[in-house]
């Protein structure tokens, strides 16, 4: 597919059809995804193909608790998980909020399922000592991820990054061994889109960029 193309049309799948994904496309997937800049190159990034059932079927209550959250707030006017604007959403009310199975099932029934992480002895935090959330790690495991995506794309695949079980990291770290040293970054599951989407609704360049200062005029081009 044209590059463009590919980035124009690759959306947020979470339905997919039962038809599998070969051991041979997850690998060449994978191969050209590594290719993805990292912070000195250090490429710190590991990659678990989940096919154990059992291990799925683990995942199901984590991404449900923190799925009820999300909706809970989104219910409420909020904007789910962000730091800045403290939540008045109260335990009782999340544990009320119901969850499609559809949903859970979507992200982790998909015929590929990947459990990206990243070793955290080889990435630049540079805004760790920064009285806010870090954010800057990120830049040495998200490209990567998006490359998978992209890749998936390509072969007539789709997918998306979900973060729903790094609110329940420990309990994942032990569910599939992974050490200390290292964060989790994303769930992403990778299948044949029930529906593909072509027309991806974003806001235009000039809502998001100005020239000199944050206040400064758009930039249109």
């Amino acid at each position: 597919m044209e590059l463009y193309e590919v980035m124009k049309t690759t959306f947020a799948a979470r339905q997919f059809k039962v038809d599998p994904v070969s051991d041979e496309t997850t690998y060449r997937i994978l191969e050209n995804a590594r290719f993805a800049p990292s912070g000195g190159n250090r490429q710190g990034w590991h990659v678990i193909v989940i096919k154990d059932q059992a291990k799925r079927d683990a995942l199901v209550p984590l991404v449900r608790s923190t799925m009820q959250r999300y909706r809970a707030q989104v219910n409420a006017g909020e904007n789910p998980f962000n730091t800045i604007v403290p939540s008045q959403v109260t335990p009782e009310q999340i544990a009320t909020t119901e969850v499609p199975a559809s949903l859970i099932e979507g992200v982790l029934g998909a015929p590929l399922l990947l459990l990206v992480a990243v070793d955290l002895k080889v990435v630049a935090s540079m805004d760790s000592e920064l009285d806010r959330v870090g954010v800057i790690s990120g830049a040495s495991i998200y490209p990567f991820v998006w490359n998978i995506l992209t890749a998936a794309r390509n072969e007539g695949l789709g997918g998306t990054l979900t973060t729903f079980v790094t609110a329940h990291e420990p309990h994942v770290k032990e569910l599939f061994g992974l050490p200390d040293d290292h964060a989790l970054a994303a769930l992403v599951p990778i299948g044949k889109p029930v529906k593909q989407l072509t027309k991806l609704r974003r806001n235009p360049v000039s809502s998001f960029t100005t020239v000199n200062t944050f206040n400064g005029e758009k930039f249109v081009g």
